[in-house]
């Protein structure tokens, strides 16, 4: 009956040439179909199962008995369906190979078009990326934190600028260097960040406090400067064919009305705020943690003395590398000499010596 049925399936499926090829590896089909499965043990790709000319992975590769008995277990088939069996289970493992390789394609293609739809936004500077960020912003705001540190402190009655300042060639003149200017007679601005755009923006600002003086016959407030440098930074982030500025301002003065010291702080995106102390470009974060620690409201040589220690904070070479200017309502602005930087600093590490002594305590008696 067996041998019957197997007759009939033989008749309704065609033998391909193939099966014919796997058929032929088996010996002569006798009654009990176990012994010719037994027989069958000649090991068959998956491939040669599907199709002749498609090829598979290696690791796909096993043999019709194995595969048939894992896949119906307790079953003993004939040669013919052993193959019309592996030829099913093939197609099922290729299949699932086929969509883990879509997947994978899918998920590099969405990567490349994150990339490239970046490199689109961070180009323009006038359109904002899926995200609401203005890219040509942001690494201008890069180019501040990697400028020379700058600090402001506002005291009582003084207030006072300090910034790091990088070591010159020996044939170069100092004077020249400098990041602390004069905007007008009652108003100062420290900066860190692109040289180049600090001048151009330190005469525009000059420029500005000149004509206020000449058409309303009254010197500028220091929040009327702040506004109009931040305005001029702002517009450079909205306008096609420009840049934003590199560099981020302290800006300080008196009330020409109230006589009341004023701290300010302006960015390349064009915002700004008034602080009691701060401090901006490289190692900004380490100083501000440092003023918000030991800030009070000194006046004097105290605040001066606390502008450099926060400098100090990240500084190495002491007094050789600062630039200290002090602003008072009577004097104006005042740059000091580097004989009194670096006094100011010996007096600073002598106190500092004292505490750590005064922390230790007295030495024990033996």
């Amino acid at each position: 009956m067996s041998k019957a049925l197997d007759e009939t399936t033989a008749q309704a499926q065609p033998v391909t040439g193939v099966e014919k090829t796997v058929l032929g590896q088996c010996s002569t089909q006798t009654k009990d179909d176990e012994a010719a499965v037994s027989s069958f043990s000649q090991p068959v790709c998956l491939d040669m199962v599907i199709s002749p000319k498609k090829k598979v992975n290696r690791k796909w590769k096993r043999s019709a008995r194995d595969i048939t008995h894992a896949q119906i277990p307790g079953k003993v088939l004939s040669p013919i369906r052993q193959v019309l069996a592996v030829g099913k289970i093939g197609k099922k493992v290729f299949s699932n190979t086929r969509s883990q390789q879509e997947e994978e394609t899918s998920k590099k293609s969405k990567n490349r078009n994150q990339i490239i739809k970046m490199a689109r936004y961070d180009r323009a500077i006038t359109v904002f990326s899926p995200d609401g960020h203005l890219f040509q912003v942001e690494y201008a705001l890069e180019a501040v934190r990697k400028g020379n540190a700058a600090v402001g402190v506002r005291g009582s009655d003084i207030v006072v600028l300090g910034v790091e300042k990088k070591s010159t060639a020996k044939l170069q003149d100092s004077r020249m260097v400098r990041k602390i200017v004069s905007l007008d007679d009652h108003v100062a601005l420290a900066c860190a960040g692109l040289k180049a755009d600090a001048r151009v923006l330190i005469n525009r600002a000059r420029i500005e406090c000149q004509s206020h003086r000449l058409t309303v016959e009254d010197p500028v407030t220091v929040e009327y400067i702040t506004r109009y440098i931040a305005g001029l930074q702002q517009k450079y982030t909205q306008s096609g064919g420009v840049r934003p500025f590199g560099l981020s301002t302290l800006i300080v003065g008196f009330d020409p009305y109230t006589g009341t010291p004023s701290l300010y702080q302006t960015d390349p995106s064009g915002t700004f705020s008034a602080w009691k102390a701060n401090a901006t470009g490289r190692n900004s974060n380490s100083i501000r943690e440092f003023l918000e620690k030991n800030y009070k409201e000194t006046s004097g040589q105290e605040t001066v003395k606390l502008a450099i220690r926060a400098l100090l904070e990240v500084v190495e070479s002491g007094g050789k590398n600062i630039e200290v200017a002090v602003m008072t309502k009577e004097d104006g602005l005042k740059q000091l000499e580097e004989a009194e930087i670096d006094a100011i600093v010996t007096e600073i590490e002598a106190e500092k010596a004292a505490a750590e002594a005064a922390k230790k305590g007295p030495p024990k008696e033996t």
